[in-house]
């Protein structure tokens, strides 16, 4: 006999409120049995996220409203519950873990505190009992010692130690459902593996039933049971994962599995003869954590050795990828190139110009026209209140150039990356996040640099959006014969787009060559490593075939 769905949805309805309102959601439905992960995939804007806040009955209010259909959890409807309901029935028989837990998690509480309210909620249990149980929970989900994390602030643990105390939290209670809304997305390959077996394993324990919301294919090959592929608030294709991978019927789904890039490296493309962009030697980073106060008290200070002895050379019109677990020393080197970080030793040749000693805004200022950088998050390099105009033109009006011939260049880069002129007049707010990585690349562009360094600029993208960005960056290396730096912990992003690759483990090189030859054939253990772990490896996505049987 079938089990009952744990959750099932019907024809879910969502609108904007307002005047003019538009629909979000359009009628979908699906159902989630026990012990079944089912992953919701699609763009940013297909309506994955609002799914699952209409199941935790999250909405905004004022800004979203439910139109029409229903949603069952275990036979009840929470559309037609009250409020104190939702709240009763979350983190007991429903539970969420979100994409970033620094915004879920509060910042000036302890974690055993806001763990503590998890059981203080929900159960009648003694401060004593409430501790020890937040204690085994963690020691569930395989957080080391327990008792510190207990006693620790969000700030105080790394990105998988966080991602592992928001599951704990989901899971405490053992919930009928966990929702998990792109948990794993900013993790490199060796956390995000460990996060996806912890949620297996206690999926198995508990016969939990999970809604994955994800745009990494990669994920869903390797987790899903069953797949629903959305666009634009409606179901476009629905399947189990090997029916939806290997034979899509919808060209939408064919052309998300298109964009997937492939592991296997890009054919080599002929060296550069000329001289090194970006020389580096020997370069170290030791940063002193409590220097201050452990000097006023006669101790030493805390000492960690981000990057230890690092060398590279990069060339015009070349790609060096850095790839390496989150803490190998990745972005510190990128921030020392910059000079946004002092190294302790080495040096930094720029266009045969060392620029490790210099000092002063002035005396960096032609080294750092030469070398522009594109962020991760272009929500957090774009200023909210200025107009795309004022935040492309900062940089050349700050070196003299004129108002009237910055806005000129500003409109000519505006569409070299793809986007009308008219843009310069608009907000970031107005732009979706692929809009707003190409208009960090033309704001880079705009000092009209010799290196970019691109630090995860693609990581939390789309897939087809992460190509069509990463095509943009393939086009304006060939056309200006750029130089870039691309930091990346996605091995599929930078067996695609460089041509050496560099991998970092607790701040040294332990494999530095040719993309085609450490990606291919890698000699070190840890390259190796990082090879297994990466989600999909056994899938040809663009052309729907599976490589190998399934581990």
């Amino acid at each position: 006999m079938t089990a009952a769905p744990v959750l099932s949805i019907r024809d879910l309805r969502v609108s904007t409120t307002g005047r003019a309102p538009a629909e979000i959601l359009k009628g979908i439905g699906f159902d989630i049995a026990p012990g079944e992960t089912v992953c919701l995939v699609g763009e940013s804007g297909s309506g994955k996220s609002v799914t699952s806040l209409v199941t935790m009955d999250l909405l905004p209010q004022g800004e979203l409203q439910v139109t029409g259909g229903s949603v069952l959890l275990n036979g009840e409807d929470i559309m037609t519950a009250t409020p104190a309901r939702t709240k009763t029935l979350r983190g007991a028989e429903m539970a969420m873990i979100f994409q970033e837990p620094m915004t879920a998690l509060n910042p000036v509480l302890k974690i055993g505190l806001q763990m503590d309210e998890v059981y203080q909620t929900h159960r009648k249990m003694r401060p004593s009992e409430r501790r020890q149980a937040a204690l085994e929970m963690f020691a569930s989900v395989h957080l080391p010692d327990p008792p510190r994390i207990y006693d620790s602030y969000p700030h105080q643990l790394s990105g998988g130690q966080r991602q592992r105390v928001m599951i704990a939290m989901a899971l405490a209670l053992r919930p009928k459902l966990l929702i998990a809304d792109e948990p794993t997305t900013a993790l490199d390959v060796t956390t995000q593996k460990q996060i996806l077996t912890l949620i297996s394993e206690l999926q198995e324990q508990q016969d939990t039933a999970v809604l994955f919301i994800t745009h990494d294919m990669g994920v869903v090959a390797d987790i899903a049971d069953r797949v629903c592929v959305m666009r634009h608030g409606e179901m476009v294709e629905t399947g189990t994962v090997d029916q939806v991978l290997a034979h899509p019927s919808q060209p939408y789904t064919q052309a998300l599995l298109r964009a997937v890039p492939s592991l296997t490296p890009r054919a080599p493309r002929p060296g550069t003869e000329g001289p090194a962009v970006i020389e580096v030697r020997s370069l170290e980073k030791v940063f002193e954590i409590g220097s201050l106060p452990a000097r006023l008290l006669g101790r030493v200070p805390h000492r960690v050795q981000a990057v230890d002895t690092v060398n590279f050379t990069l060339s015009r019109g070349r790609t060096l990828g850095i790839v390496g677990e989150s803490g190998s020393g990745k972005s510190t080197v990128a921030r020392c190139v910059l000079r946004l970080e002092d190294p302790t030793a080495g040096e930094i040749l720029i266009d045969g110009q060392d620029i490790a000693r210099l000092h002063g805004p002035r005396a960096l200022a032609p080294a750092r026209r030469r070398v522009q950088m594109v962020f991760q998050d272009p929500n957090r390099s774009l200023n909210p209140r200025l107009r795309i105009a004022d935040s492309m033109i900062e940089g050349p009006l700050n070196l003299g150039e004129s108002r009237a011939s910055a806005l000129e260049r500003a409109g000519e880069l505006i569409e070299v990356v793809g986007l009308p002129r008219a843009s310069l007049r608009r907000f970031p707010h107005q732009f979706s996040g692929g809009q707003r990585q190409r208009i960090a690349i033309a704001r880079a562009l705009m000092m009209d640099p010799e290196v970019i360094v691109a630090d995860e600029a693609v990581s939390a993208l789309d897939v087809s959006v992460q190509a069509q960005v990463l095509e943009l960056l393939a086009e304006l290396q060939a056309k200006r014969d750029l130089a870039i730096l691309f930091i990346t912990h996605d091995l599929r992003v930078a067996a695609q787009i460089c041509d050496d690759v560099m991998v970092m483990r607790r701040g040294s090189v332990v494999e530095y060559g040719p993309a085609a030859e450490v990606l291919a054939h890698p000699g070190d253990d840890y390259t190796r490593a990082l090879l297994a772990a990466a989600p999909g490896r056994e899938w040809d996505f663009a052309h729907g075939r599976r490589l190998a049987a399934p581990a």
